[in-house]
């Protein structure tokens, strides 16, 4: 049985998809991009804060699921510059336990929706 996991503290989607879905103890979230919730506005003039946003709109899906980064046993990044690795990874670093810390993999793509830096997603399980 699956559960849509949907809150107005992360992005509405912007496709036929939703936030994320429940199955069992297993949260599978979409991926997030630096879409401000409440003014509809990306965040994309540095990438630190484009990955803050990107990271507390995640934070937002997984406490509406029940969850906290506590929770996430498997991260994606997808990067549209390699270049911003570190800085992407400073933001991502402070939500994680280094001792306790997800699976990962980061990835280059030549492009993300709406022409964004970073996208993540996560798995999670209570």
């Amino acid at each position: 049985m699956k559960k849509i996991i949907t809150t107005s503290k992360a992005p509405a989607p912007i496709g036929p998809y939703n936030q994320a879905i429940l199955t069992g103890n297993t949260l599978y979230t979409s991926g997030q991009i630096a879409i401000n919730p409440e003014t509809g506005e990306l965040v994309t003039d540095e990438i630190k804060a484009e990955s803050e946003q990107v990271m507390q709109n995640l934070k937002a899906v997984l406490a509406e699921a029940g969850m906290t980064f506590e929770n996430v046993i498997k991260t994606t990044i997808f990067l549209s510059d390699m270049n911003n690795f570190s800085l992407v990874n400073e933001v991502y670093g402070k939500y994680f336990n280094e001792d306790t810390a997800p699976a990962r993999e980061t990835v280059a793509v030549a492009a993300l929706p709406k022409f964004v830096n970073v996208e993540i997603s996560v798995i999670a399980v209570k």
